[in-house]
């Protein structure tokens, strides 16, 4: 049976996370009135809020909470769960793989490339096999109850080396996400320690690696290396000037970047990987023009540019898959930074100005935005920041990350969600309880049913 799609002219929007989400909301309705109809495509059927991740392996928020679902906050968006696999701009049709294995050639008007970025990863052996990234919220729920695992199974072992290799924690890349993780993991590891009798604090071991010689480049120099004594006060090693070399069956081989000579090796169960991001593979299906980095060549304007820097007529496209002008010069490369803060603001501009070529007078804005500065969580009541430039630590950088950012979670009805989980933790305590067998849902029946877990068909 054929997919039912509108005959409209369309405003297609590959990607449903900032920007995607943001423009479909601001489009939907003004587009509908002018005989439009704005369709939006991701392979999930909700936008996730990518800061608050550290926070759900943290326990402090619900994994729910911290999605936004498209179908009930984007009533008048026709939404389809599939993956744009082509873009043919000449023809202006895209090509799109749905979960059922099928595939529709969807036609448009205008389109939106906002697929935002995937995790970036080097060839390492035995890196897809034992890590674990943090770009997803599913990620997000699997390390947090893969870290609780590990402590529980780790409280009654016997065998020596198994119980080091459970208790021994790894995270990849010191930038403001593996910085947020790992103090969020030291917090709930700590927390679930005090619980069990069976394990000392001491029994733990906590690694941080990062390639370069210093951590968080959003913050000044002073503040990375404030962050970096916190950590080390807190127990973690931070290894700078290290990189991964090998993780084959978890075995962690780290590597010194100044002389490649091996600085340690050990064995865990635990290896987070969040070395940076890069532009969704999606850019590259496309036919538009990308940079050295796989961006989408984006304008001021948020339109997409040829080869020759012209604006393609219909093309438009922001956020982390796209290479956007930061016309206040701050930007490395002269390009807007990889954020949270640039794809709400350009997901905005974008939409005005798509609507105004297409429907209105045709006036249109570049778009310029200040920093606002940065904010990171530490941990409950920990925090570091430079917010309208002024340096904060402790408990004030952490509530003007919690206040920032539980403002900047789209929709009212997921700021209210958020909010009261930080009050029922406040109420009640941290929460440690793991949930047991989530990759393996029906464990527990097919072994009451005495039957054998059925292997998938290839």
């Amino acid at each position: 049976m054929a997919l039912k799609l509108s005959e409209k002219p369309r405003v297609l929007i590959v990607g449903g996370g900032y920007v995607g989400l943001t423009v479909a909301q601001q489009l939907q309705k003004k587009v509908k009135a002018a005989g439009g109809v704005v369709t939006l495509v991701d392979p999930l059927p909700y936008m996730t809020y990518q800061p608050f991740l550290p926070e759900v392996v943290g326990g402090h928020i619900e994994a729910r909470h911290a999605v936004v679902p498209h179908r009930k906050h984007l009533k008048d968006t026709e939404i389809i769960t599939g993956k744009v696999t082509s873009v043919d701009h000449e023809a202006k049709v895209a090509a799109i793989g749905l979960d059922d294995g099928e595939s529709v050639e969807v036609p448009y008007q205008d389109i939106v490339m906002a697929a935002g970025a995937t995790t970036r990863v080097f060839p390492i052996e035995g890196l897809a096999e034992n890590g674990i990234g943090l770009k997803t919220i599913e990620e997000a729920v699997g390390l947090r109850n893969h870290i609780l695992e590990r402590l529980e199974t780790a409280s009654v072992m016997t065998d020596e080396a198994a119980k080091k290799r459970a208790l021994n924690f790894t995270v990849v890349g010191g930038g403001f996400a593996g910085i947020e993780c790992i103090a969020e993991m030291e917090d709930i590891i700590r927390a679930a320690v005090d619980q069990n009798p069976r394990l000392a604090q001491s029994d733990v071991r906590i690694v941080l690696v990062e390639a370069m010689g210093r951590i968080m480049p959003e913050v000044s120099e002073e503040q990375a290396e404030g962050v970096v004594e916190h950590l080390r006060g807190r127990g973690v090693e931070v290894l700078l000037n290290t990189s991964l070399g090998s993780a084959v069956d978890g075995e962690l081989t780290l590597i010194s970047m100044k002389d490649k000579s091996e600085v340690d090796k050990f064995a865990a169960d635990t290896l987070v990987w969040t070395a940076g991001v890069a532009a969704n593979a999606v850019a590259r299906s496309s036919s538009f023009p990308v940079d050295e980095r796989g961006r989408i060549t984006g304008s001021a304007t948020l339109q997409i540019l040829n080869e020759n820097g012209e604006v393609i007529e219909g093309a438009w496209t922001a956020g982390d898959i796209a290479a956007i002008p930061d016309l206040t010069g701050a930007g490395p490369g002269g390009f807007c930074v990889p954020n949270a803060q640039h794809a709400s603001r350009q997901a905005k501009v974008l939409a005005k100005n798509l609507f105004s070529v297409r429907f209105a007078s045709g006036e249109i804005s570049e778009y310029k935005h200040e920093s606002l500065g940065a904010v990171a969580g530490l941990g409950l009541y920990k925090g570091v920041g430079n917010p309208m430039g002024v340096k904060l630590k402790g408990v004030l950088a952490w509530a003007a990350h919690r206040g920032y950012h539980g403002m900047a979670i789209p929709t009212v009805e997921r700021k209210l969600r958020v909010a009261g989980g930080w009050v029922n933790e406040m109420i009640f305590g941290r929460d440690v309880t793991p949930l047991r067998d989530l990759e393996d849902p029906t464990k527990a029946f097919v072994e009451a049913a005495g039957g054998k877990k059925k292997t998938a068909s290839k």
